[in-house]
């Protein structure tokens, strides 16, 4: 069984998170903490296997959490990130701090559960590995690099259109402007934008600056 802490300053919506962790075969909720004190003492006790680790917390922000388990060598304990965080720093942040998927809320059971199944084939695959292929390693990664089937999109968000987006992004190495996107998917200006800003919120995108000889600089994304 895979040991779950949840993390949540809600009580409320830490114990619906329990719930849907509980209906997925092969977890288990060891606890829940509404800090990051209660967390780190839970963490402690339980030795879970993976976090479903809120952001914003009464005593500090979980991504210190997270810097705080990789920085004391706990590459084996995977971290869902589930929070309201929209914006493009906390994304970066919890990639860089190497959680496993970044959730936000509100979402269902539809939504968590593939996230959480990545996780269970990932550790289904680890105890298998002895002198690994690259197949092997492959197949470690892409345990959790998978694109989440049975998840859904947002309001607006339409999976055809977003893979055109993506492909479109792709065809300009050095970055696209939403202006550059309508052009090329004969899509208004608003609707590429959508596109490009919903990437970018999930790191799928990266936002940088083009300046301009006259007036304000225009937004460029680039794929990642």
């Amino acid at each position: 069984m895979i040991r779950t802490l949840v993390v949540d300053d809600d009580f409320r919506v830490a114990e619906v998170h329990a719930e849907y962790v509980a209906k997925v075969d092969g977890f288990q909720v060891v606890g829940m903490a509404r800090t990051l004190a209660e967390a780190r003492e839970a963490i402690r006790e339980h030795r879970p296997d993976l976090l479903l680790l809120d952001l914003y917390l009464p005593d500090g922000s979980g991504l210190d959490l997270l810097r705080e388990i990789r920085g004391a060598g706990e590459p084996v304990l995977q971290v869902i990130v589930v929070t309201a965080a929209r914006d493009v720093e906390n994304v970066r942040a919890a990639l860089a701090g190497g959680a496993a998927h970044y959730v936000v809320k509100p979402f269902r059971l539809s939504d968590l559960r593939p996230r959480l199944e990545s996780v269970r084939d990932l550790y289904g695959h680890l105890p298998r590995l002895s002198d690994p292929s690259q197949a092997d390693i492959d197949r470690v990664y892409g345990a959790l690099r998978r694109s989440p089937a049975g998840s859904s999109l947002p309001k607006g968000i339409s999976r055809p259109t977003l893979q055109l987006v993506v492909d479109a992004l792709r065809s300009h190495p050095d970055g696209a402007t939403a202006s550059e996107l309508e052009a090329d998917l004969d899509i208004s200006r608003a609707t590429a934008q959508r596109y490009l800003t919903f990437l970018a919120e999930m790191g799928r995108a990266e936002l940088s600056p083009r300046y301009r000889e006259q007036g304000r600089p225009v937004h460029v994304y680039r794929s990642r």
